[in-house]
């Protein structure tokens, strides 16, 4: 049976107060499978560059968050909104500390901010769930060699911080690092609607359930929680019923982490290069390193 791990990124306040109750609701009546990544420091969306694709999707209260609005702690203000998916069943792992700096900075970044950033999501995941997180998935799929390192060091079953077809073990500047990467292998809605001028989010539904059909394998589907548990949440059911239609598993993550074996993964260099309907590098899986 094909499986789907959904993968659902917390960016923002409004999305973990509103988006992710809704998310648990409908995945619990498709009696469907997700991991949760959660942003768990301030909530800086209105320092976002705008012309990033999610921006303009934002309500008026995300975009000014940091510029006219205070930067609520997600973490801090929302761990019972946090605690609900755990509780409902769902994996949870992290997804950043300050998703905004992440994303800016991440990249040129030195290794000791990438470690305190990565030590404070750690610690307010631990105080939230009471138990060290166990897997890790980038803000942006953005990374650099110190924080790809880091997910070795501190522990995580796996991580899913990039782009690509199918799991490997990331080798990067020639240094093979041995935790496994789940990557993101569709588009997401929002990047249809870049790609295909005119698409509705249903029409860019629709387009994702015919690339799922034609490529073989698991797939990895990201979704946000302030898009597809708020402003697309017709639309992403529209998806998960057309997958389960077509007879496929929808699951988390660890599903798919659990039947793998890392030492018959493939190595794979990764590349910092820009995804089709979004701006910037993002962490993507690259050619086989010393084909085994």
């Amino acid at each position: 049976m094909k499986r789907i791990a959904l993968k659902i990124d917390a960016d923002t306040y409004r999305g973990t107060l509103s988006g992710i109750p809704t998310l648990i609701e409908l995945l619990q009546r498709h009696e469907a499978q997700a991991t949760f990544f959660f942003s768990l420091g301030p909530d800086r969306s209105g320092l976002e560059k705008r012309a990033d694709s999610l921006y303009r999707y934002y309500g008026l209260g995300t975009r000014l968050r940091g510029r006219l609005l205070p930067c609520p702690n997600i973490g801090g203000r929302c761990a019972e909104t946090l605690r609900s998916a755990s509780d409902a069943g769902f994996e949870v792992g992290i997804h950043a500390w300050d998703r905004v700096g992440w994303e800016q900075k991440v990249q040129l970044a030195d290794n000791p901010w990438i470690e305190s950033e990565m030590a404070k999501a750690r610690a307010r995941f631990e105080e939230v769930f009471a138990q060290p997180a166990k897997a890790h998935g980038a803000a942006g799929w953005r990374m650099n060699r110190h924080a790809l390192r880091l997910t070795q060091r501190l522990g995580f079953d796996y991580a899913s911080d990039s782009r690509g077809s199918h799991p490997f073990i990331p080798v990067i500047d020639g240094e093979i690092v041995a935790c496994p990467q789940l990557p993101t292998t569709l588009p997401t809605l929002d990047e249809i609607l870049t790609l295909e001028p005119g698409c509705s989010p249903d029409g860019a539904a629709d387009r994702i359930l015919q690339l799922a059909s034609a490529i073989a394998g698991d797939h990895v589907f990201t979704l946000r929680a302030e898009l597809e548990g708020m402003k697309f949440a017709s639309s992403i059911e529209r998806l998960i019923s057309g997958w389960q239609s077509k007879g496929y598993q929808l699951v988390a993550l660890r599903d798919i982490h659990s039947t793998l074996d890392p030492q018959a993964l493939p190595r794979h260099a990764v590349n910092f290069i820009e995804t089709p309907g979004r701006r910037g590098p993002r962490m993507t899986q690259g050619a086989e390193f010393l084909h085994r």
